[in-house]
């Protein structure tokens, strides 16, 4: 069984098609998938989409890119965090791609959800894209080894997987791992630790080879452990199985 630990259901272009994708994770044995959040007025609508089906996730938080719009505080984050099929903190970190400017509102974004993640016991969906130094001072100033948690999407360093991994974070590879162009994050994929590695699609983004450039959705995941299993000499049932062991036990709670 495949697991897909990072994907968003709830965006329009894959809600309206949720009976065709759900019947394509079937024949693909991709048996569940986390649908994550990235702001608060949508949230509801999320929720609604994972409560719909018992093989759906959620998360709780404000992705970095989203500056217009309703920041939560660490109270209400944890008060969010206690609704039933809701496994983690997050999609939140450090965007120095997308924005630019004085960006100390996301770097104290970034602290609340950390701060939030520690008192629910609950892992942390960290983001990070051209702010590794920064995301890592902030992950180790508050402490984010405490609560535990994925860096999403990963396209960094290995020195950036290896401090993550210190702090007690797992790494999770999207399609982005089977483009050809990708040889530094191949290396990363060949090396880390197994029992750190999760797969994900990050749909409806990214697409893996073969379908890149199209629409993606998380019975596309399977692409992505085909990949890793080439890379580390593996069968593609041990990625899957070592994926799948390593999301239930990062995301405690949910029933498999």
């Amino acid at each position: 069984m495949f697991v897909d630990s990072h994907c968003h259901l709830n965006f329009p272009e894959l809600r309206k098609q949720l009976p065709e994708i759900l019947e394509a994770m079937d024949r693909n044995q991709v048996g569940h998938a986390l649908v994550v959040s990235v702001n608060l007025p949508d949230w509801p609508e999320l929720m609604e989409v994972v409560h719909s089906q018992p093989r759906l996730w959620a998360s709780v938080g404000v992705h970095p890119d989203y500056e217009d719009t309703p920041d939560p505080s660490v109270e209400e984050l944890v008060r969010l965090s206690a609704t039933e099929k809701v496994v983690a903190i997050g999609e939140t970190g450090l965007d120095y791609y997308r924005l630019t400017g004085d960006l100390e509102w996301q770097r104290e974004r970034f602290r609340r959800h950390i701060r939030a993640a520690r008192e629910v016991a609950k892992p942390l969906i960290i983001h990070t894209r051209s702010s590794s130094e920064d995301t890592l001072r902030l992950m180790r100033e508050e402490g984010a080894a405490e609560a535990g948690g994925v860096m999403h999407c990963f396209t960094e360093s290995q020195a950036v997987a290896d401090a993550a991994i210190d702090l007690n974070f797992y790494i999770s590879f999207s399609g982005i791992v089977t483009f050809k162009n990708a040889k530094e994050l191949h290396e990363v994929a060949r090396t880390i630790p197994l029992d750190r590695l999760l797969i994900e699609t990050d749909s409806p983004y990214l697409a893996p080879v073969p379908h890149r450039g199209k629409l993606n959705d998380p019975s596309k995941v399977i692409h992505v452990a085909e990949r890793i299993a080439d890379l580390r000499g593996l069968t593609v049932a041990e990625v899957a199985k070592a994926s799948t062991d390593n999301f239930f036990r990062l995301f405690k709670g949910i029933a498999h």
